[in-house]
C-alpha cells in the first residue's frame, strides 16, 4: 500500500466520519485552511490524527492495528525523503458544514492550488465553489502543461517574427533544430526544406510552389472559367508562353482589326518569377521579348488592369493573408487586417511613353523600396506600406460599401483555393500516402489583389511564400544600412503568425466524433474560438471563411472530384501521373467504352492528349497523364456522352455517372470478399493439379497472376479472387 493512497485514504474516512457527526451536532464552527503547504511532519502528524478519527468512526481494533502499521511505515518514509510536487494532497479539517453535504478544502501540496468541493454521503468528492478566477486557475493549468515546441531552424526570412510569436503563446522554440521530435517545424521555403520529419505538423504543402507558380495557377483558374466563366471572372484573360504565343497573337491582332480604337495593354510575368523580377509592359504581341536562338523561358501575359481605384493619386494592391489549415477537410481563414502596397508615382494610363515607369504601374514593395519617393513610417495609415483597415476606413469615409467590398474579397479567396486544391491533394498522397506515418500540414499564403476603380477585387496572384519579415533596411549613411523594425509590418505579421499557432495547437481539444457532420467545424471553431479569446492574449485575428460557406461555394467543387477519381486510379503508391494501363482500367471500371467509343479509342485519347502536355511540360521528367491532362480527357469524355448539355453539366453528370460505377462496384467486390472468405475449398480438384498437370503445378503461373494483379488496381483485386476460386 503506497503513501499516496493511504494518506488519501485516511482523509476521506475522516471526512466521512466527520460527515456523519456534523449532521447529528449540527455543528457550525470550523478552523481555517492555512494558506502555504504545510511540511512533511506536520502533513505525517495530521495523517495520524485523520487516522485515529477514522478508525474511531468506521473501524475495528483489528483494523485500526493494520492502518497505524502502515501510517508509521509511510511517517518514516515522508521523513526522511523529500517532499515531491504535486503529489501530498494536505487536508485540515475544519467544522464548517453545508445540509446538503460536508464543504471542505484541500490544498496539493506544490503546486499551489486549492480543490474546493463537497462530499456526498457515498464519499464521491464533486465540486461545490469554483475558483473565484477560473481564467487564473486554467492560465495556471496551462502553464503546468508540457509546452508546446516548434522547431526553427528553417525558418529564415520569418524567424523574428516567429520568435516574437513564441514568446507571447509560452511556447518553447528550438532555433538549431533538435534530435527528440517536435509538435511543429516552421519551414521557410518548402515542405522538404526537412526531409526526415515522421510526425508533429509542418507550416507547408507538399506542391504548393509548383501549384502557385503562375503558369500553374493560370490553368487552374482557366479550368474553372471554363466550367463557371461567371463566378470566375475576377481573373484576367492570361496566355502561356511560348505555347500560346500564336494565339495571343492572332486573338490581339482580331481584336484591332474589329476595333481600331481598341488599344489594350498586358502584363508579362516569368513563370517562376518573384518580388517584381523579369515584370513588364507591353501593348503589342511583338513586344514580347522572345530571344531567337535561346531557350525560350516560360511566362504568363496578362490583360493589364487600366482603372485601378487610387488613393492620393497612387496605384496600391492589397497583400492578403489566408491559413489554409487542412485539405481534407477543407478549411480557410483570412487574417481581419493586411497591407496595402503603394507605388511611389502617380498613376497615368498606360501610353508608349511610360509603360517602362515601374514606380508607377508595379505596386511590388522590393522594386518602389528603391524609389527615392519611398516613404517609411510607422503611421498605419500613412507612407508607402499602410494598414489595410486605414484604408477601408478612407473608403468607408467616402461611402464606400466595405462590407460588400470584404465580402467580394472573400468570395475571390475562397474560389482561388477551391481552384488550387485538386492539384494540391494529388501532392499531398504522393508525398503523404494514406496508411505512411508523416506530419500533417498547413499553410499561410499570401494573396495580392487588385481593387479596380469600380471596387471589383482583381487576383493578380498568390504566393506560396509570402515575405513575414518585420523589419526594413534603412540608410544610416552613406552606403551603410542596417535593419530597422517596421511597426506596420509586426503588426499584421506577428498577429497573423502567432494566431495560426494558436488554431494548430496540438494541446487544443479536438471534435469528437458526434460532431463530424457537416457543420461540425463551424460551431467547433466557434467554441475554440471562445477558448482562445480567454487571457491576456487579443481575440485571433484569423475568420473562418471555409467550411463556414460551404452551402454557397460546395457547388464549385467539380474539379476536386476528378482528382479524387484520378488518384483513385493511379494505382502506385507516390505516383503522380496515369498510366495506359490505369487509364485503360478507369475506362472499363467506370464503363464508359461502349459502340462509339472503344478501348482502342481510348488508348488514341490517351495518347493524343499526353502527347500535347509532355510538349507543355518542359520540366517534367516523369512520364504519363499528369491531373490536368486527365482534366482534359474527363471533358473530352463528358462531351461525348452528354452532347446537349452545357459543359458544367456534361462533367457534372459525368461524375455522377462514374461515381454510381464505383460505388456499385465497391458493393459487389465487398459482397464477394464475403463470399471468398466463407468458400470451402475443394480437396480433389485440388490434390489433381500437381500430379496431373505438372505445369499447373509450378510456380511460375502462380508469380504471373500474382504479378498481374499487383499491377491492377487494388479495386480489382477480389474479382480475380473470385475466379480463382471458382476455377
Amino acid at each position: 500500500m503506497s503513501d499516496r493512497y493511504v494518506r488519501i485514504k485516511i482523509q476521506v474516512e475522516e471526512m466521512k466520519c466527520l460527515g456523519e457527526d456534523a449532521r447529528k451536532e449540527g455543528a457550525d464552527s470550523g478552523e481555517r485552511v492555512p494558506e502555504g503547504p504545510p511540511s512533511a511532519p506536520s502533513v505525517a502528524a495530521a495523517a495520524g490524527d485523520a487516522s485515529r478519527a477514522a478508525l474511531a468512526c468506521k473501524h475495528g481494533v483489528k483494523s485500526r492495528s493494520k492502518l497505524e502499521k502502515d501510517v508509521k511505515n509511510s511517517r518514516g518514509k515522508r521523513a526522511s525523503g523529500t517532499p515531491v510536487h504535486g503529489s501530498v494532497v494536505t487536508a485540515r479539517v475544519g467544522k464548517p458544514l453545508a445540509r446538503l453535504g460536508l464543504e471542505r478544502t484541500l490544498h496539493v501540496r506544490g503546486t499551489g492550488r486549492t480543490l474546493q468541493g463537497k462530499l456526498e454521503t457515498n464519499g464521491d468528492h464533486v465540486n461545490s465553489h469554483p475558483p473565484k478566477n477560473n481564467q487564473e486557475d486554467g492560465f495556471k493549468l496551462a502553464r503546468n502543461k508540457r509546452p508546446v515546441t516548434v522547431d526553427m531552424s528553417k525558418a529564415k526570412t520569418s524567424l523574428e517574427a516567429l520568435k516574437l510569436s513564441i514568446k507571447q503563446l509560452k511556447w518553447k522554440e528550438f532555433p538549431q533544430g533538435r534530435r527528440a521530435p517536435c509538435d511543429i517545424y516552421w519551414h521557410g521555403v518548402s515542405f522538404h526544406d526537412n526531409e526526415k520529419i515522421v510526425s508533429g505538423q509542418v507550416n507547408k504543402f507538399p506542391g504548393m510552389i509548383e501549384m502557385l507558380r503562375k503558369i500553374n495557377l493560370s490553368r487552374a483558374v482557366r479550368t474553372m472559367q471554363e466550367l463557371f466563366p461567371e463566378e470566375y471572372d475576377f481573373y484576367p484573360r492570361s496566355w502561356i508562353l511560348p505555347e500560346e504565343c500564336q494565339q495571343f497573337s492572332t486573338q490581339i491582332r482580331m481584336v484591332k482589326e474589329n476595333d481600331a480604337t481598341m488599344n489594350p495593354t498586358f502584363i508579362v510575368k516569368p513563370d517562376s518569377g518573384s518580388q517584381g523580377d523579369g515584370i513588364y509592359l507591353i501593348r503589342d504581341p511583338s513586344d514580347l521579348k522572345l530571344m531567337a536562338g535561346s531557350p525560350v523561358k516560360q511566362a504568363v501575359v496578362q490583360e493589364y488592369i487600366q482603372k485601378p481605384l487610387l488613393i492620393d493619386k497612387l496605384k496600391f494592391d492589397i497583400r492578403l493573408y489566408v491559413l489554409l489549415k487542412s485539405l481534407e477537410p477543407l478549411e480557410i481563414y483570412i487574417a481581419k487586417e493586411g497591407l496595402t502596397r503603394f507605388c511611389t508615382e502617380p498613376y497615368q494610363e498606360p501610353s508608349q511613353k511610360n509603360l517602362s515607369h515601374v514606380f508607377m504601374h508595379l505596386t511590388n514593395y522590393s522594386l518602389n523600396v528603391h524609389s527615392g519617393n519611398f516613404v517609411h513610417s510607422d503611421s498605419q495609415s500613412t507612407g508607402s506600406k499602410r494598414t489595410l483597415s486605414s484604408v477601408l476606413y478612407r473608403l468607408a469615409a467616402k461611402g464606400v460599401d466595405i462590407k460588400k467590398v470584404w465580402s467580394d474579397i472573400i468570395a475571390l479567396v475562397i474560389k482561388t483555393a477551391i481552384a488550387m486544391v485538386p492539384e494540391l491533394r494529388v501532392h499531398y498522397q504522393a508525398d503523404i500516402p494514406p496508411g505512411k506515418s508523416g506530419p500533417t500540414c498547413f499553410q499561410i499564403l499570401g494573396f495580392d489583389i487588385l481593387l479596380m476603380k469600380n471596387l471589383k477585387p482583381v487576383l493578380l496572384e498568390v504566393n506560396s511564400n509570402p515575405s513575414m519579415r518585420i523589419e526594413h533596411e534603412q540608410e544610416v549613411a552613406t552606403g551603410v544600412f542596417e535593419y530597422v523594425p517596421s511597426p506596420v509590418d509586426e503588426e499584421v505579421k506577428v498577429g497573423v503568425i502567432r494566431d495560426t499557432l494558436r488554431l494548430v495547437d496540438p494541446s487544443r481539444r479536438k471534435p469528437s466524433i458526434s460532431q463530424l457532420r457537416a457543420d461540425r467545424l463551424e460551431r467547433g471553431e466557434e467554441i475554440a474560438t471562445e477558448a482562445l479569446e480567454e487571457g491576456p492574449l487579443p481575440s485571433l485575428c484569423l475568420k473562418q471563411v471555409y467550411p463556414k460557406y460551404t452551402k454557397q461555394f460546395n457547388y464549385l467543387r467539380l474539379v476536386e472530384r476528378i482528382a479524387a477519381l484520378f488518384i483513385r486510379f493511379l494505382g502506385v503508391t507516390g505516383n503522380m501521373r496515369l498510366g495506359p494501363t490505369a487509364f485503360r482500367t478507369f475506362i472499363r471500371t467506370c464503363k464508359l467504352s461502349n459502340s462509339n467509343f472503344s478501348m482502342a479509342s481510348a488508348d488514341i485519347l490517351y495518347i493524343d492528349i499526353t502527347r500535347r502536355w509532355s510538349g507543355t511540360m518542359a520540366d517534367s521528367k516523369e512520364a504519363g497523364m499528369g491531373l490536368q491532362a486527365f482534366v482534359e480527357a474527363f471533358f473530352h469524355l463528358a462531351g461525348r456522352r452528354f452532347k446537349s448539355l452545357p459543359l458544367r453539366e456534361q462533367v457534372a453528370s459525368l461524375l455522377e455517372l462514374c461515381e454510381a460505377q464505383l460505388e456499385s462496384q465497391t458493393g459487389v467486390e465487398e459482397r464477394r470478399s464475403v463470399s471468398c472468405s466463407r468458400a470451402v475449398p475443394r480437396p480433389a480438384k485440388t490434390q489433381a493439379l500437381s500430379p496431373g498437370n505438372p505445369r499447373l503445378g509450378s510456380p511460375a503461373p502462380l508469380r504471373r497472376a500474382s504479378s498481374q494483379e499487383y499491377r491492377l488496381h487494388p479495386g480489382l483485386a477480389p474479382r480475380a479472387l473470385r475466379a480463382d476460386v471458382e476455377n
